[in-house]
């Protein structure tokens, strides 16, 4: 699977890597148009995507970065999230917050346990024969008596354990 994998990567239509190259006009090398929102890597342990989050700014997120390169003290606290939202996807916060995909995990987890449980229990009712008569207590009682009677293994095994006279185990 590994080898599969890799080879993917290497064969992939755009050369080696999961992303192509990008000119200055925002499009990508294959000729394609981006979207105006790109796959932004952003994690924990590297911040810093490759590229920003939103790439065509509208009217008004245009002016909003014009005025970024003004001093930051005129800009309200609104504003600067909303630059914060045009570079990033998420905060670290977000990125930190626990999913909820493990109930969802155990929930599937115990669906199939259950529903291997009424096949296995199908099985027993429908499919398996009955259970042969040498299973049963009665039959495992008479076998037990019929190896006494006929001191199977008197030096070892069974039947030196048996108190003949008293007809009860030794102690």
């Amino acid at each position: 699977m590994l080898p599969r994998a890799a080879w993917s990567l290497v064969l992939r239509k755009g050369g080696r890597g999961r992303r192509g190259m990008h000119s200055s006009e925002g499009t990508t090398r294959g000729g394609g148009k981006m979207s105006p929102y790109t796959n932004c890597y952003a994690q924990r342990y590297y911040p810093m995507p490759e590229e920003p989050f939103c790439t065509e700014l509208n009217a008004e997120q245009q002016a909003l970065k014009e005025k970024e390169k003004g001093s930051w003290t005129q800009l309200t606290h609104a504003e600067k999230v909303a630059l914060y939202r045009l570079q990033f996807n998420e905060t670290f916060a977000e990125m930190n917050r626990r999913s909820n995909e493990w109930k969802t995990v155990m929930g599937c987890v115990f669906f199939f346990i259950g529903f291997a449980a009424l096949v296995i229990w199908w099985q027993r009712v429908y499919v398996f024969p009955p259970k042969p008569i040498t299973l049963t207590d009665e039959w495992k009682a008479q076998q037990l008596q019929r190896m006494l009677d006929m001191k199977v293994n008197p030096v070892q095994g069974l039947a030196s354990r048996w108190d003949y006279e008293k007809k009860q185990w030794k102690k």
